[in-house]
Parts: C-alpha cells; structure tokens; sequence
C-alpha cells in the first residue's frame, strides 16, 4: 500500500494495483480499476515514486525469504502402485490407438 494525502490534509492508503491511471489537470487523480477517483496533493511524480518504493520493497522482501530446496511442484508418485489411493486398477484411460 501507498499512502496518499487528500486536499483536507487527511492521509490515506491505496493499494497501487489497483490503479488504472493517474492524471494531473492540475490536481493529481488516482482512477481505480474500479472507477473511483481520488484527489491526492502528491504530484504526479512523487506518486510514481511511491509506487516504484513499494514495488522495490515488496521485491525486497521476496529476496529474504529462505531458499526452498527440493524438486518443483510436481505429481508425487508412489513407490508402490497399490499404495495409490487414486489408482482404480482400470488402467489407462486414455485410448491405445489415436482417432483417425
């Protein structure tokens, strides 16, 4: 989240997501995904730069959690075939023979 400053003085905070553009004529507009529109005294600039720290920060973060190590999410196969759960014993169910 960003936080902003409304004309009344009052701080809020949008999630930079969800914003679709920002404008200034000569107030800067914040339009949500939404279409609600908010009047913030931050320029133009300084809410770009906003969003550029919080998308610097959340990379950040990523970069600190711990290393997994180990194989991809995949399908675990089991050692035994008859321990799978899911296995009906029907065999494939695909067709041996490709339609013509």
């Amino acid at each position: 989240m960003i936080v902003v400053t409304r004309l009344n003085g009052t701080r809020f905070a949008v999630n930079p997501d969800l914003i679709e553009r920002i404008h200034e004529s000569p107030d800067t507009h914040l339009v949500t995904l939404d279409g609600a529109a908010y009047v913030v005294l931050e320029s133009l600039a300084e809410v770009v730069e906003l969003i550029a720290e919080y998308r610097a920060y959340i990379l950040s973060k990523a970069r600190d959690f711990p290393a997994i190590t180990g194989y991809p999410l995949s399908l675990v196969r089991t050692e035994d075939p008859d321990d799978d759960p899911y296995d009906d014993g029907a065999g494939p169910t695909a067709p041996a023979q490709p339609r013509k």
